[in-house]
């Protein structure tokens, strides 16, 4: 069985993810702070939250090969 050249890009895929995403959650983060505290911890728990999102279709292509059941 030869190794499939999915699970590296896909590795590199989901690290860029995280990055971009940390990137753009940065750059909301003077807005952010001028939001009450609860608000602030509310929006950065959403924000940890939502970018795996992507990743399930993702993962499944990386085993699979395929985007979708």
């Amino acid at each position: 069985m030869t190794p499939s050249w999915r699970k590296p890009f896909g590795i590199i895929a989901i690290l860029s993810i995280i990055a971009i995403w940390a990137v753009i959650v940065a750059s909301f983060s003077q807005s952010i702070a001028t939001l009450p505290f609860v608000a602030q911890m509310l929006l950065y728990g959403f924000a940890g939250i939502i970018w795996f999102a992507p990743m399930k279709p993702l993962l499944r292509w990386m085993e699979t090969g395929r985007w979708r059941d």
